[in-house]
């Protein structure tokens, strides 16, 4: 017969049943609610029996007139709970037909999604936190500063002590960060990593030829590079300078790839060094994948 709107689906209904073990009692638990005893069929040893009369019913509840015994077989069926079993037309369902909570409501991915997979972001409402570190090139998953403590006097090499993670006034980590052992800095995870250098130096007795901060970076946990230099001099007696340098260094094995500082002088400078700021430190962030 003709009909005006969409083609409905083909399909069919199925009504659902529940087998029930039964023993010296009246009351048993309902797999699916229902409003009364006339919308379930109850059979005991393959006998109907008579709703209101022979049990009474509401929500998840059902009640027998007389006990059963557990040699009995009972099971019902739900005459007013039909199971629709037919699949949705391609593309016939609308946003207004699916939950929230099926895209919103997933806060984290259980495994690395494909190469090829797409992710769809909300632009207005709450946004999910996502855990990037799941997602090829996606987000920093680790920020780390670290500072020294206190000031040197040196005539130059690697600075091996009093390092520690910057803890003044609410500072920011993200991920568990870099471990520090004499100077050597060893990274959490492989990725691209943006390393900065920054000192404060000063003298104030004779002239100083020259003096810099250097990043040295090693692949094979022993000989060290030079990748990064920061650099002045003076010949003057009181001399006062900031220095600050920075790489990008590709660590494809956290075990062999780690960086230090080092610093150069002609004479015997004045490195600052604090615990409550920042005056010799680096920085480190992990921009994306190797």
């Amino acid at each position: 017969m003709p009909f005006i709107g969409n083609q409905p689906a083909l399909s069919y209904t199925s009504f659902a049943k529940q087998d029930f073990t039964t023993s010296a009692t009246t009351s048993y638990t309902l797999d699916n609610p229902v409003a009364n005893a006339n919308e379930l069929a109850l059979f005991i040893n393959f006998v109907r029996q008579e709703p209101t009369t022979a049990y009474s019913a509401s929500g998840t509840s059902l009640t027998l007139t007389s006990a059963t015994s557990a040699s009995d077989d009972m099971y019902c069926v739900f005459l007013g709970k039909a199971v629709q079993t037919v699949n949705p037309p391609n593309g016939s369902v609308g946003s207004s037909q699916v939950a929230a909570s099926i895209i919103t409501g997933q806060t984290a991915l259980a495994s690395e999604p494909a190469d090829t997979d797409e992710f769809l972001v909300s632009d207005a409402g709450t946004l999910k936190r996502i855990d990037y570190s799941l997602i090829k090139g996606g987000g920093i998953t680790q920020a780390d500063q670290w500072r020294i403590t206190a000031g040197f006097n040196t005539t130059g090499g690697d600075v091996t002590a009093n390092w520690e993670r910057i803890d003044t006034d609410g500072p920011g980590l993200i991920g568990p960060g870099v471990s520090e052992s004499s100077g050597i800095f060893t990274f959490p995870e492989t990725g691209i990593y943006l390393v900065s250098a920054q000192s404060y130096v000063s003298a104030t007795s004779g002239a100083i030829s020259s003096q810099a901060i250097n990043i040295r970076t090693t692949l094979d946990n022993s000989s060290y590079s030079s990748t990064a230099l920061s650099y002045d001099s003076s010949s003057t007696t009181n001399y006062n300078a900031s220095f600050f340098c920075s790489t990008l260094f590709d660590v494809t094995d956290t075990s062999t790839h780690k960086v230090k500082l080092a610093v150069i002088t002609g004479g015997t400078s004045i490195f600052d060094g604090s615990t409550s700021h920042t005056a010799t430190g680096m920085t480190f962030i992990r921009l994306g994948n190797t």
